[in-house]
């Protein structure tokens, strides 16, 4: 007959193939809602981070909350982001151009000013 019995060979395969099929469907399901991409970004970015967050755990949950943000806000705020990061970089030269202009002030000799 078997090399096994039925019961503790065959029985276990079928829950075996339905346990897969379940798993499989699941799989999709997490596919088709997109958790496995934002899975799957969260955890590239933690570990292309050169300084790695003290609570891993944190850091995925944070960076999953960021990626529920609707679209069309989430481009609102990337251009505001962008305008903000042109006006901070053109502050940053207004800056050190008038730092510039200061030293030249306080280092020409007195009775060249007047």
């Amino acid at each position: 007959m078997f090399p096994c019995s039925y019961r503790t060979c065959c029985i276990p395969m079928a829950l075996h193939r339905v346990s897969e099929s379940k798993r499989e469907q699941f799989r999709r399901y997490l596919e088709k809602n997109n958790v496995l991409d934002s899975l799957t970004n969260v955890l590239v970015a933690l570990c292309q981070d050169e300084d790695k967050p003290h609570d891993a755990l944190h850091f995925v949950r944070q960076r999953l909350d960021m990626s529920r943000v609707a679209s069309p806000e989430s481009q609102t705020l990337s251009l505001e982001l962008m305008e903000l990061q042109r006006k901070h970089q053109h502050l940053l030269e207004e800056n050190k151009d008038l730092r510039n202009r200061l030293l030249q002030y306080e280092l020409a000799p007195e009775d060249s000013r007047g």
